[in-house]
């Protein structure tokens, strides 16, 4: 129980430090609403509903796929689709087949992908 609150602070804490040093957003709550694009919007909003539908996987592997593209917000949609996974109940999760490791893990390979391995390491070290 306290590993994973643990957990869910760094990984919280982790997506606002990005989003202001990189982004210049200063939110504790971070939402679509940050993104300046309607389409990254819309992008984001889908990523989200396949969450609340329960297909974690599937919008995870569209995340990769969206960084792998070149996409230049992507790391952007990235940063707010974990950080909404990490608000979702451990109970979501697991009837979901997902894990709060995995958004670890996840978010730890998205950062280290666009060169900030360092940052990761820093918050994300176990």
């Amino acid at each position: 129980m306290f590993e994973q609150d643990y957990i869910v602070r760094l990984i919280k804490e982790m997506i606002r430090t990005i989003l202001k040093l990189l982004f210049h957003i200063d939110t504790d709550t971070p939402t679509a609403e940050l993104l300046s694009e309607a389409d990254e919007r819309e992008t984001l909003d889908h990523l989200l509903d396949l969450i609340d539908n329960g297909n974690i996987n599937e919008a995870e592997n569209k995340v990769y796929e969206l960084m792998s593209d070149g996409n230049a917000n992507a790391f952007e949609i990235a940063l707010l689709f974990y950080s909404y996974l990490n608000d979702k109940t451990d109970d979501f999760l697991n009837e979901n087949d997902f894990s709060r490791e995995e958004i670890h893990e996840g978010l730890k390979n998205i950062v280290s992908e666009c060169g900030l391995s360092s940052l990761a390491d820093i918050f994300l070290t176990e």
